[in-house]
């Protein structure tokens, strides 16, 4: 699958909940990793798909909504970098997960590596910088 970076620098190709993913989750799964790690109580019931902050349907998001009226790509590319909308998502990891050595690959994968937004967009703004 391509990589597809959100706004906020999530990965959407990677997250549980991405419309192409979601098929194949234990939404039990998720659930009970969501409260774990993210003290998040979502039942499996409630857990939708998402099409990513590209889809006009996505309106939630403020960090999204940023974005598009900047009409840059995504938050690396702003002047504001690491402003106080985007550190709710980009900290969501460090802020949740205090020991990520000690999860299995499995909930790595699921609860982790679609998150690590801030390493993501840092290296985006420094190539950036650098070109």
């Amino acid at each position: 699958m391509v990589e597809i970076i959100a706004s906020c620098g999530y990965r959407c190709d990677l997250c549980p909940v991405y419309y192409k993913n979601i098929a194949n989750i234990d939404r039990q799964k998720l659930s009970n990793g969501y409260l774990k790690y993210f003290n998040s109580q979502i039942s499996p019931e409630e857990i939708k798909s998402c099409k990513g902050c590209f889809d006009e349907g996505e309106k939630d998001c403020l960090v999204r909504l940023c974005v598009f009226n900047k009409k840059i790509d995504n938050c690396a590319q702003c002047p504001d970098f690491d402003c106080d909308k985007l550190k709710t998502k980009m900290n969501v990891v460090e802020d949740n997960i205090k020991d990520i050595s000690s999860l299995s690959e499995e909930d790595y994968n699921l609860f982790v590596r679609p998150y690590e937004s801030k390493e993501r967009l840092s290296k985006i703004k420094n190539h950036l910088i650098d070109n």
